[in-house]
């Protein structure tokens, strides 16, 4: 056995045996892995002892080409090239992982992700570190980007034994959706029956557990699935913005009747590279806050517009509309205008430094395949137009539900007794809020307010055979308070009178015992909210689902966006009923990988892959545009559709850090 002591740098033309392994390795998402130099020349392989050396570039330049480090660094992206792109490299970098399925395991042999290695560089990579590693452990070559899968689809697996990182992520264990930690009371409902007869005794020091905790949850304190769902999930999303941890753990069930926990004060954590969720038993507080900080904290709120405004086609809009016709129809008339004006900001996350670079502008001008950055402001509008749509449609604002409303005396005696209910905190908030949402569905809009919808359409819209009709509240998408999916919207309208039962129903949803609750927790009162109606073309999707343009898994990421992709629709999504897609896409070298194919049994074909390399380009394009301050970094939740006619963007909405 070879002892590998801390001063070691790494292990030179040795055999890498598991307790070598051992003594070498760091740790991600709870996976043992060693870093791997072939200096193909010198025929030699080195495994980094990582706790002297983070990254390849670094042993590099200091035990092999024996330079400056710092000078090295300002050079970086000559490096990059020399390792990541040039066929003739002298550096072959990869990554050995550890893997254990009860008894069995396995080596993981992957490249880094922007590696551009054509499949014989691949073949003589893998054959090189297989020589080289414990042959009692079976090696797996796992491609690292789309285009190594294209390769090594080539090649026979009996030559180069192959996993996919979604079979990886299908058989995972666990998975970090939101990190954080916090105490609470553990709550476990084995069916979602048992939780519905439950809901009403749920308080917010609890930490739920269920296999697929539900879009209708009350604010908790902690989220733990026991199967696997997508982290762009409305569920998820909630527990991003209510900034408590929330994971994916296989087995934890049976975890915690084997330990008794259920019922009982737990300390609850979540870290990406932990391995598995941190579950302790703890005495109950002697004292419990009747309030939670976050129930204290005034959500700020803009002063609405309620006085006659117009209904307007969205492409008239701009985002700072929304104090009139709610923040989704804004955002999409902002996008509607930047389309066709343009925008002095689309280049705002591409200039921020990251060192050592200065800035990330010719990476930028890479991908859009310009040689310079000279047009690259024109070069980027001129992207954005050839490559996304905005479906046509019309924005209803705050004063029509307000008009209407007002002019239905019963429905304003309800809305009365619920307020009421609400500041004595009495039991019948949830009866209040079903009955006035039944009025709101039972009430007939104005016959001139009516007409005036009516003629909006037809102006605007006339020749469209099917329509979405989607809210567009005031109260969503706020610091502190997203709101995501507890307002309607009502796909495959088809006609007027389909039409305006669908505007009732987003209007009714504004009431919903749901959102007043979670609005009621925060401090936003009856008085406070409105609700604005999108009327839109429906488009056929060839497939849909959602991006976040950031790494929900690892914040420290900024190259990659996360995209979640279905071929039944985007509801499917972000509902968390099916499993979709789930993909990594790189902005700044230009590199995908499959990280699940969810229901799926096959991967989507490539040309849709590059479909969805596109998409990743929009959305940080569009996260420049969007971003609030000036450091360009606020990522994006944006819904969209694609067909033979292009990328449709349906929705645009800020998703918490």
């Amino acid at each position: 056995m070879l002892d590998v002591p801390e001063a070691v740098c790494a292990v030179v033309n040795e055999r890498l045996t598991l307790e070598t392994f051992a003594r070498l390795a760091g740790t991600l998402t709870g996976i043992p892995f060693v870093k791997i130099v072939v200096d193909r020349p010198n025929n030699e392989i080195r495994f980094i002892n990582n706790a002297r050396h983070k990254f390849h570039a670094d042993y590099i330049a200091e035990e092999i080409l024996k330079v400056d480090l710092e000078q090295f660094l300002n050079d970086i992206d000559e490096f990059n090239r020399s390792v990541y792109v040039d066929p003739s490299r002298r550096f072959y970098l990869g990554i050995l992982g550890l893997h254990q399925k009860g008894t069995k395991k396995f080596f993981t042999f992957e490249t880094v992700e922007v590696d551009a290695m054509n499949a014989e560089m691949l073949k003589f990579f893998f054959h090189f570190v297989k020589d080289r590693v414990d042959p009692s452990i079976p090696l797996l070559f796992k491609p690292a980007n789309h285009l190594q899968e294209a390769f090594i689809a080539e090649i026979d697996s009996s030559e180069i034994p192959r996993i996919y990182n979604y079979e990886l992520f299908a058989s995972s264990d666990y998975i970090a959706l939101n990190k954080g930690k916090s105490e609470g009371r553990l709550r476990v409902f084995k069916t979602e029956q048992e939780y519905r007869k439950q809901i009403h005794a749920i308080e917010w020091y609890d930490i739920i557990v269920m296999e697929r905790v539900p879009d209708d949850i009350h604010r908790v304190s902690g989220i733990i699935n026991a199967r696997h769902t997508t982290p762009l999930s409305h569920t998820n999303v909630l527990a991003s913005g209510w900034k408590i941890p929330n994971a994916i753990q296989i087995g934890i069930m049976e975890r915690i009747e084997r330990e008794q926990l259920d019922g009982h004060w737990v300390r609850y954590q979540v870290e990406p590279n932990a391995g598995k969720i941190r579950l302790e038993k703890i005495d109950k507080p002697a004292a419990i806050q009747a309030r939670p900080m976050w129930s204290v904290q005034p959500i700020k709120m803009e002063e609405p517009e309620i006085a006659r405004t117009p209904i307007e086609k969205l492409s008239r809009l701009r985002v700072t509309d929304r104090f009139r016709y709610g923040t989704k129809a804004a955002n999409l008339g902002e996008l509607h205008r930047i389309l066709d004006k343009g925008s002095e900001r689309f280049l705002g996350f591409y200039k921020i430094n990251r060192p050592p670079r200065e800035n990330l502008l010719p990476y930028l001008a890479k991908q859009l395949g310009l040689n310079n950055e000279d047009d690259i402001a024109q070069a980027s509008l001129d992207f954005l137009r050839s490559t996304i749509k905005v479906p046509r449609g019309i924005a209803i604002p705050f004063s029509i539900q307000e008009e209407s409303l007002q002019a239905a005396p019963r429905i304003q005696q309800q809305i009365g007794k619920l307020k009421m209910a609400l500041e004595l905190k009495g039991k019948s908030i949830d009866p209040l809020c079903i009955e006035l949402q039944q009025m709101i569905h039972a009430q007939r809009i104005p016959n001139k307010l009516r007409d005036y919808i009516d003629a909006q359409i037809v102006k605007h819209l006339a020749g469209v055979s099917s329509f979405v009709v989607r809210s567009s509240s005031n109260a969503e998408d706020l610091v502190n308070f997203s709101a995501a999916g507890i307002y309607e919207s009502v796909n495959h309208v088809t006609t007027a009178q389909n039409i305006f039962e669908s505007i009732l129903e987003v209007w009714a949803s504004l009431v919903s015992p749901r959102s007043v609750r979670l609005r009621h927790e925060v401090g936003i009162t009856l008085d406070d909210c409105y609700m604005g109606v999108i009327i839109q073309e429906e488009v056929k999707p060839e497939m849909g689902g959602v991006m976040v343009t950031k790494n929900p898994s690892n914040s420290d990421d900024f190259r990659n966006v996360y995209i979640n992709a279905s071929c039944q629709s985007v509801t499917s999504v972000v509902q968390g009923t099916d499993m979709p897609y789930q993909f990594l896409y790189n902005t700044v070298e230009g590199a995908g990988r499959t990280i699940s194919i969810g229901n799926a049994k096959n991967d989507i074909t490539q040309d849709k892959k590059m479909t969805l390399q596109k998409l990743a380009l929009v959305g940080r394009l569009l996260q420049s545009h969007f971003s609030q301050d000036y450091t360009f970094s606020s990522p994006l939740d944006i819904e969209w559709i694609f067909n033979d006619q292009g990328i449709f963007i349906l929705q645009i909405r800020p998703y918490a850090k």
